[in-house]
């Protein structure tokens, strides 16, 4: 859509290289607290401390590969983060409407550093479920935050490139749990508690991070704030003529000082585009598996009949394929487009967990374990998933849904991509354990069916939105797809009207 290619001017400054980095951060907190808690599980101090049938079941001589952690609370100790973060996303939105994206990022921060606290000293079953709340509430927040902060600073050439700072930290904070988690295994009987510990080091660098930030030019006048608005976007851009992109901004608020009653807005016929999109992207990022994977990874490879510590290395090895992977959409987002990506993942990703499946259904049965090279074959194809994962589904899941609402409905709209992509996290982190025990390899070619689903849904339904500016994405793109702008009708102003009289 070359019309919509279009570019302010700007150039790029050592200050917003640094808010870039640093509100990132809150994607490094996200991707360490993914990373960690499968290690942690995984590690027999914790086991015995906390879950001691599944450690016995673990020791068992005749152990079901699939079943030996099958165990509700367990599962639990992981899940209960996306719970929390599924509601506080609903708060978040408020906040950062309310008092801007700045302060909301920092109050991410303070839900981490809580969490922290009471996870490393936990005594009890009931503090390591209120430090993984406290965790969530940090996510919610800093899931809500964070990613529309970046979409708004960031030139309309770079955005998507910009946007996926946000998972190029989480893959990274992925990496570094793999890292500690393999240290700490060694460090006994304590190790479990300086993995949850851990997380406190981002935490503290979002916090303070967060004081220097500027708030976005689109919050500031949303909010009334327009000479400040207008400063700050001189300032993020580094010139002085940003006149045509202030004229847009300034148009977009005040079509979004309409609107009263933003999460109403959301109901009415032309918000179901970007909802559909923002809601199905979420769902579908987390029925790849990956989550099941990495939350998982060293209890998988356990499952597969690798020691404790080669577990751990494999989830290193798969981490560290992550975070070089996600280069690849750092720098060719913006490049080849949203949907290119999204469609040879879907035909990499579906190859790589269809011969995982196949492999272990023929080759591990209840008992016993692969042989070293099928072993090494799997991880092998776990790295080719991830790697495909990693600039795909992974960041334009976050990128694409902060991007496609109207400024109007951005922060609800977005709340609910975030909700969606926890409450679809909770699911599969509560139930993969159990669905790996009765499904067994089978759960291998589950995934694989709804990432034909997922392609099938790129191709037909979701719209390219490179290099189309922020706020003219209604125009540029959803009133011009052969599908969603039949939604788009003049009905706008009615649904303004009802909005006003329910004020």
């Amino acid at each position: 859509m070359s019309r919509g290619e279009e570019v302010y001017k700007s150039r790029t400054t050592a200050y917003v290289i640094a808010s870039w980095v640093l509100a990132a951060f809150g994607g490094l907190m996200f991707g360490y607290d993914i990373g960690i808690s499968g290690g942690v599980t995984a590690m027999d101090d914790f086991l015995i401390k906390f879950f001691p049938r599944v450690h016995e079941r673990k020791l068992h001589a005749k152990e079901n590969n699939y079943c030996k952690y099958d165990d509700q609370l367990l599962q639990l100790f992981t899940s209960s983060l996306y719970l929390a973060a599924l509601v506080s996303s609903f708060f978040a939105s408020k906040a950062c409407t309310v008092f801007g994206r700045k302060p909301t990022i920092m109050l991410a921060s303070i839900f981490f550093l809580a969490g922290a606290g009471i996870s490393a000293g936990a005594e009890h079953n009931w503090m390591l479920i209120l430090g993984r709340l406290l965790f969530g509430m940090g996510v919610g927040f800093g899931n809500e935050s964070v990613p529309v902060f970046l979409s708004e600073v960031a030139p309309v050439q770079w955005r998507g490139g910009v946007n996926i700072l946000f998972q190029l930290f989480v893959t990274i904070g992925i990496l570094i749990a793999g890292i500690v988690n393999y240290i700490t295994a060694k460090l006994h009987p304590y190790g479990w508690r300086v993995s949850l510990g851990m997380v406190a080091v981002p935490g503290l660098v979002l916090f303070f991070g967060s004081m220097i930030l500027t708030e976005t030019p689109t919050s500031l006048v949303a909010r009334g704030k327009e000479a400040e608005g207008k400063a700050v976007l001189k300032k993020i851009r580094g010139v002085d003529d940003v006149e045509a992109e202030y004229q847009e901004t300034q148009h977009a608020c005040d079509v979004a000082k309409q609107v009263k009653h933003p999460f109403i807005r959301l109901l009415t016929r032309s918000s179901v585009p970007p909802l559909t999109i923002a809601v199905l992207l979420q769902v579908f990022q987390q029925f790849t598996g990956i989550n099941a994977i990495m939350f998982y990874a060293p209890v998988l490879f356990q499952t597969m009949g690798f020691e404790s510590s080669a577990s751990l290395l494999s989830t290193v090895i798969t981490g560290t394929v992550n975070v070089l992977s996600t280069f690849v959409a750092v720098f060719g987002v913006d490049k080849f487009g949203r949907r290119k990506l999204l469609l040879q993942a879907c035909v990499q990703m579906f190859i790589a967990q269809m011969c995982i499946g196949v492999i272990l259904s023929v080759e591990l049965k209840t008992t016993g374990s692969l042989s070293k090279s099928l072993a090494g074959v799997v991880v092998f194809l776990v790295c080719m998933y991830v790697m495909c994962f990693a600039w795909s589904w992974g960041p334009l899941g976050w990128l694409i849904p902060s991007e496609t609402f109207p400024l109007e409905t951005r922060t609800a709209g977005f709340a609910f991509a975030v909700s969606s992509n926890m409450l679809f996290t909770f699911l599969i982190a509560q139930a993969f354990l159990s669905m790996l025990c009765h499904m067994r390899a089978s759960i291998f070619f589950f995934f694989s069916a709804w990432i034909l689903i997922m392609g099938i849904f790129v191709y037909f339904l979701l719209p390219e939105t490179k290099g189309v500016p922020i706020d003219s994405i209604t125009e540029r793109v959803w009133k011009q797809h052969p599908v969603w702008k039949k939604f788009m009708s003049d009905d706008d102003d009615g649904s303004k009207a009802r909005e006003v009289a329910l004020a």
